[in-house]
């Protein structure tokens, strides 16, 4: 019931797609992700209105960073700025973000954030590695705002299990929202608001796994075609077989507050 092309052609199709910034298209019909329900670009773009500075963390290529402001736009903030640490990203965003009138600062995602103390109204960010809770709070305004979707626990498992097997809980339960909540009240920050969904997944051939796991390289950290041939020969005989690979995605949104004392 599957693709009548070749497992060597599709895996070598995925390989070779480009894999900066956080474009998806070319998974149209090859792959589907259930959004949640909340609409982070959307409603970031809202929060945008009010801000007179806003920080956008590990930007990616700054597509969703640039459909926000474009939704702020008839009020967009006074002072824009984005960090970012791959640097084919890092120029990808500023050649997207400069018409908007963005500061790409180059920064890796484990470093301090390189903003005085109290710059920002608004901070926000879409799927940070991790959040920097301290660093948060500190570049954050009194009053201001930490407005975020982050990547949840065991997201995409069934797909990554099948590549490295059963995972340990220290892995497995990492990204936990309430320990997030923890590390933000920790930081001194208010946690105003946390929701979490649990989303379908489908990948439809081959290359669709290979091109997800070579763009979302912390899925399988050492993940290449050669030292993964079996596992992604199986599953493509699966898909052939059975039809889509079915995984979930987990997403949680923080809206989080430093207090005006």
């Amino acid at each position: 019931m599957g693709n009548s092309r070749s497992f060597e052609d599709l895996v070598a199709e995925g390989a070779a797609v480009p894999t900066e910034g956080w474009d998806f298209s070319w998974f149209e019909g090859r792959a589907t992700e259930a959004r949640p329900s909340w609409g982070y670009a959307r409603t970031a773009g809202d929060r945008l209105t009010w801000a007179n500075t806003a920080l956008d963390v590990q930007t990616g290529g700054g597509e969703v960073f640039d459909f926000a402001l474009g939704r702020a736009a008839v009020q967009p903030p006074m002072m824009v700025a984005a960090t970012e640490g791959w640097p084919p990203n890092v120029a990808k965003a500023t050649e997207l973000l400069r018409s908007r009138g963005v500061v790409v600062v180059a920064a890796a995602e484990d470093a301090p954030l390189p903003f005085a103390d109290a710059t920002f109204d608004l901070v926000l960010s879409r799927h940070p590695v991790r959040a920097h809770w301290p660093e948060i709070a500190r570049v954050l305004r009194p009053g201001g705002t930490y407005f975020a979707q982050h990547v949840g626990p065991r997201s995409a498992f069934e797909l990554v299990e099948h590549f490295l097997g059963p995972q340990p809980e220290d892995v497995s339960g990492a990204r936990d929202p309430e320990r997030e909540r923890a590390g933000a009240e920790a930081a001194g920050l208010e946690v105003v608001g946390l929701r979490a969904e649990r989303l379908r997944m489908e990948f439809y051939d081959i290359a669709a796994v290979v091109h997800f796991l070579r763009k979302v390289i912390w899925m399988v950290p050492d993940f290449t075609v050669e030292a993964y041939e079996p596992q992604l020969r199986s599953l493509h005989e699966r898909i052939e077989t059975t039809g889509p690979f079915v995984t979930h995605s987990t997403r949680h949104l923080f809206d989080v507050r430093k207090p005006l004392a």
